[in-house]
């Protein structure tokens, strides 16, 4: 089996447009369950310009867990998706992926 960074890309990278994951989704998804600090800190680690599109994953209440610019440009792009971010939260039943 693949290595657990690979995993949970590959969870990461098939989360439909317009709708978003939360990380202990991505983490059972990615058969790693109660390891959704893992993969934050995965995509922590991605490289400056990555095509995956980590925007998509959001904590277990529906919200932007990043701050600053990070959190500006994560919701800059889930709206351009046409997800609905209001105050930094996304509705998980509206637009939660249901694999």
């Amino acid at each position: 089996m693949s290595a657990p960074n690979e995993r949970i890309w590959l969870i990461i990278a098939a989360i439909p447009y317009g709708h978003v994951a939360t990380y202990g989704q991505v983490a059972a998804l990615a058969g790693l369950p109660n390891a959704a600090r893992t993969v934050g800190r995965i995509l922590s680690n991605l490289p400056t310009g990555t095509k995956l599109p980590w925007h998509r994953v959001v904590n277990a209440r529906g919200e932007i867990s990043l701050t600053g610019a990070q959190a500006t440009r994560q919701k800059k792009l889930l709206v351009q998706e046409g997800v609905t971010v209001t105050r930094k939260r996304v509705s998980l039943a509206e637009f939660g992926w249901q694999p």
